[in-house]
């Protein structure tokens, strides 16, 4: 380089520059627009590309990549709650041909975009309670982007996905909620406890009704076979012959029952006296005396009977 002339030397540098100049690499999923004196062109495709040096130029490099733009609203909801909404909105390029209305008719994408995101929040949110905001979030989501669509389309964009991602009130409002929440699950619990113990009760009633059933199917029983006891006694005893009736039997039987509930009170040292008419147990006794009588009478008839057949 040393022997070559200056002026060599000046026309290899010129060269490197122009060269320089006019080799542009487009990386992929991005396009070039070339403007000449100004004026649009051509459109870059990936890959290696040549300029006119000092004639054309580069004036815009956009990327067909899905970008996301994070938008917060303020507004109000239809029961006076302030919030924030926080709306992601995806969106993207889909061509070269795209990219032309993208970067020549819209100024600023993302501002824009914004303008759109805030229109529709502020006339979704407004028309619904605060609940009805949190349990519609996708609702909202699918206006947002049908409404963010049709605006965009025209220049070049396309929208992938707009979400909802939170709805943010004031922390005074949160406390509220809260406390709300937490009352009606108290209330919940409440309904939930009150509804076991009734049906605690409702089993216990059920169950008495049937012990009280059993109980009296098994008294029924009871006094069933009692009553037949006493009838089959009745007919054992009953000599109508010796005058002894049914009533004697039956009159027997009382002072019977009364002796004995007698002697059960005494056993446990306590006594209890119950008045009596007059000459009941006389009665009673009589009763008790003329059937042992009758019965001696005929078991000597008996006696005398089997004596004289003998003789």
């Amino acid at each position: 380089m040393e022997n070559l002339p200056l002026h060599y030397i000046i026309i290899v540098l010129a060269i490197l520059a122009i060269i320089s100049l006019s080799v542009r690499l487009i990386p992929h999923r991005h396009v070039a627009l070339v403007e000449r004196f100004g004026k649009y062109t051509r459109t870059l495709e990936p890959g290696l590309n040549f300029l006119i040096p000092f004639v054309e130029k580069i004036s815009h490099k956009q990327s067909l990549r899905v970008q996301q733009l994070n938008v917060s609203i303020e507004t109000k909801t239809a029961d006076n709650v302030f919030v924030i909404a926080r709306v992601s909105v995806q969106y993207f390029v889909e061509s070269a041909e795209a990219a032309y209305n993208a970067f020549y008719q819209l100024d600023d994408p993302e501002e824009q975009i914004t303008s759109y995101v805030y229109d529709v929040v502020r006339a979704q949110i407004p028309r619904q309670s605060l609940d009805n905001v949190f349990d519609n979030k996708d609702e909202i989501s699918n206006v947002v982007m049908t409404q963010l669509q049709d605006a965009m389309e025209e220049f070049g964009f396309r929208i992938r996905n707009t979400l909802v991602t939170d709805i943010d009130p004031n922390e005074d409002v949160k406390r509220s909620m809260n406390r709300i929440n937490a009352a009606q699950r108290e209330r919940r619990a409440a309904e939930h406890e009150a509804e076991a113990e009734r049906i605690k009760i409702v089993k216990i009633a059920e169950a008495d009704k049937e012990s009280k059933i059993l109980s009296g199917q098994g008294v029924a029983g009871q006094r069933k076979a009692i009553a037949e006891g006493l009838r089959e006694s009745i007919d054992m005893v009953v000599d109508e012959k010796n005058g002894i009736g049914a009533e004697h039997v039956v009159y027997l039987l009382t002072f019977t029952n009364y002796v004995d509930a007698l002697e059960s009170i005494g056993k446990d040292n306590s006594v209890i006296m119950v008045p009596q008419p007059t000459g009941q147990l006389d009665q009673m006794e009589e009763i008790r005396n003329s059937i042992i009588s009758g019965s001696a009478v005929s078991n000597a008839a008996k006696k005398n009977g089997g004596k004289k057949s003998a003789s």
